[in-house]
C-alpha cells in the first residue's frame, strides 16, 4: 500500500499520517515534526563527462543519463575501468538587477559503463548539494577541462546570469 492509499485510509477514519514533502511552493520553514519542506525549485544540476557539460535534472533523484543502470559503491577499487564525470549542483538566486549564480559545487563518481557498475559518494553528493543551496562555491574537485566546460555552459545559458554572479564563480572557473 503506498502513502497516498494510507492516507487516504486513514482520511476516513479522521487520522493524517505524516508525509514528507520535497518542494512545495507553500511552505519552506521547518515548523515540528512532519511540517518542513526543503524548496529545491531554483536548483538545477549540471553533468560533466570528460569534456562535455550538459543540464540533467534527472541527476536530483540519481537518475542522470550516466547514472542509469549503474549499481554505485562506495569503494572506488570496485571500479578501477570507470571514468570521471562529475555532478555540478548550481543554485540560482535574484539580486535587484537579477538572476545569478548563487551557489556552484561539484561532487565526483566513476562510472563504468560496459560493468554497469560506478562509485559515489552519497555523503558527499548531499553534503555539496546543500552547501549549493547554501550559495557557496566548490569547485576544488574538477579539472581544467572541466571547468572550462562548466563556464562554457553557464555564460551559453544565460550570459546576463554570468556577468552578475559573484567574483568567487568567476576565480574558481578562471582559465
Amino acid at each position: 500500500m503506498d502513502i497516498n492509499e494510507q492516507n487516504a485510509q486513514a482520511g476516513e477514519t479522521k487520522k493524517k499520517l505524516p508525509t514528507l514533502n520535497i518542494v512545495s511552493a507553500k511552505e519552506t520553514k521547518h515548523r515540528g515534526f512532519g511540517q518542513g519542506s526543503i524548496d529545491l525549485s531554483q536548483l538545477s544540476s549540471v553533468i560533466i563527462d570528460g569534456t562535455e557539460a550538459y543540464l540533467d535534472l534527472g541527476a536530483l533523484h540519481a537518475k542522470s543519463k550516466v547514472e542509469k543502470g549503474i549499481k554505485f559503491t562506495v569503494n572506488a577499487e570496485e571500479v578501477p575501468n570507470g571514468r570521471p564525470c562529475w555532478i555540478v549542483w548550481v543554485a540560482v538566486d535574484f539580486k535587484e538587477e537579477g538572476k545569478y549564480y548563487a551557489g556552484v559545487t561539484s561532487c565526483e563518481m566513476r562510472i563504468d559503463t560496459e560493468a554497469r557498475k560506478g562509485w559515489k559518494l552519497l555523503a558527499d553528493h548531499v553534503n555539496r548539494m546543500d552547501y549549493a543551496l547554501k550559495r557557496r562555491i566548490m569547485l576544488d574537485n574538477l579539472g581544467p577541462e572541466q571547468k572550462a566546460a562548466l563556464k562554457q555552459l553557464l555564460v551559453d545559458n544565460d550570459p546576463d546570469m554570468w556577468q552578475r554572479s559573484e567574483a568567487a564563480l568567476h576565480e574558481a572557473l578562471a582559465d
